[in-house]
């Protein structure tokens, strides 16, 4: 059976097998995850007792912490490695799978950063424009 002659649809993911767009899709999507996004580059430095990664994103809830660790671990980004000491201690380190995303989530986390305030000011006006 011959492949089909039509190109697939225009975008991204255009040269990536049809078939795997949906494992991409998700895979894009946990990667581009504010918290993913902040844990793993809190993670940058070497490994982080659970604690230590709360005080290092802000604004995380311990619920939404534990999520975010769980997942990635799944994705094999993260490994948690527990101590048997008393009391126990829990440390998270990057896979060398995650490292390889320190440079699109430092890049992200820097180009936010460095357009914030036009952004707000972007926000402002189109707020201001359809409220009327």
């Amino acid at each position: 059976m011959e492949a089909d002659p039509r190109p697939g649809p225009p975008g991204p993911c255009s040269r990536w097998p049809a078939e795997k767009g949906e494992v991409i899709r998700q895979i894009v999507e946990r990667a581009g995850d504010k918290w993913a996004v902040f844990v793993i580059s809190a993670l940058q430095d070497g490994p982080l007792r659970y604690t230590d990664l709360q005080h290092a994103v802000p604004g995380v809830s311990q619920r939404m912490l534990t999520h975010t660790l769980r997942q990635l671990r799944r994705d094999g980004l993260v490994i948690r490695t527990s101590y048997p000491e008393v009391p126990p201690r829990v440390e998270y380190t990057l896979t060398g799978l995650g490292a390889t995303l320190l440079d699109a989530v430092t890049s992200l986390i820097d180009w936010a950063g460095t357009h914030h305030d036009e952004i707000a000011d972007n926000r402002s006006r189109f707020d201001a424009a359809t409220a009327t």
